[in-house]
């Protein structure tokens, strides 16, 4: 499988390839290459670790963006037994874009809804590359609803560029179907854990991202808008997305000193793509912990608490 590497990770590409080269030399018998590559991949580690704790916001947003990150279905494959995904908004069609269903996370039986990329151009457009349709988000609210019926809490995956701005969209509703949503999220009498996977933007998160806790990976993104969106209105110019992601502070240190999440988790050096697997168990232990945390808070506790987080959000000031 190709290898994708990011602008900023140049420099580790050249010692990876010097340890693959060192790595073929020991296997051929050479006992002085196996030396050598043990000793490139502790630089490596340690250069990996230099160049990911002083991403700027634009090196985060691409991260997230990342074609080799774990999506929902990869987080729910590894976290969940008894995935039984449902389909269908019962009112027009099914929106691949966004799936959901029943499952298990360690004992604990829950409604999981999350937002689905694909990994080639054929799943992409599939998919519509993560971007809901009205369907979708109505598709997300009956799931809502059914784990509100059996008092099942609800854990949902974050990870969109937007919602789908198409006509066709359009004239179905989009904006009343993200606004009910988040209407109606705030009425569900079962617990909320939301997690930030990976892109989170505008509306398009929001739709199905009001939650009692908001957990957000270390190098995910959230925002109004997305940077080259905000760039092309401001300076009509979508090459000033870095400009704009510095002013947007839409990173997960950002969003935590503003209010707007609850927790960051670590992702592993590299970033969640780097060692998928430890991102994924990192996030799941994140998200029990959040089951059993509300386990023991009745309806009316768990509406007043999402309630009272949402009304916390923000300053404002008088005269």
């Amino acid at each position: 499988m190709k290898k994708i590497h990011l602008e900023f990770e140049k420099p580790l590409v050249e010692l990876e390839s010097k340890i693959e080269e060192l790595d073929r030399r020991a296997k051929a018998g050479d006992e002085r290459a196996d030396a050598e590559a043990e000793t490139l991949r502790a630089r490596l580690d340690e250069m990996r670790r230099e160049i990911f704790s002083k991403l700027d916001r634009w090196n985060r947003v691409q991260v997230a963006r990342h074609p080799k990150r774990p999506y929902t279905l990869d987080y729910i494959g590894r976290l969940a037994t008894d995935f039984i995904e449902l389909h269908g908004d019962r009112s027009f069609r099914d929106d691949p874009a966004v799936v959901g269903g029943l499952a298990t996370f360690s004992g604990r039986r829950t409604v999981v809804v999350g937002q689905q990329k694909g990994r080639d151009t054929k799943e992409n457009i599939r998919r519509n590359f993560g971007m809901m349709h009205p369907e979708g988000y109505r598709k997300a609210l009956r799931l809502f609803k059914l784990a509100d019926k059996f008092r099942l809490p609800i854990v949902v995956f974050i990870d969109t560029p937007g919602a789908y701005p198409g006509i066709g969209a359009e004239e179905r509703g989009q904006a009343e179907a993200i606004a009910r949503n988040i209407f109606e999220m705030g009425r569900i009498s079962v617990p909320i854990i939301i997690a930030i996977i990976g892109e989170g933007a505008s509306g398009g998160a929001l739709g199905i991202g009001v939650g009692n806790t908001i957990l957000m990976m270390e190098n995910a993104w959230y925002s109004v808008i997305s940077p080259e969106g905000c760039a092309a209105i401001l300076w009509r110019d979508r090459a000033e997305a870095p400009r704009a992601a510095e002013a947007l502070k839409l990173t997960a240190r950002d969003l935590l000193e503003l209010g707007m999440i609850d927790r960051i988790v670590p992702e592993p050096p590299g970033g969640a793509h780097a060692d998928p697997v430890k991102a994924i168990d990192a996030l799941g232990e994140e998200i029990i912990a959040e089951l059993d945390r509300f386990a023991e808070f009745d309806s009316e506790k768990i509406i007043e608490h999402r309630l009272a987080k949402y009304r916390a959000m923000g300053v404002y000031q008088e005269g």
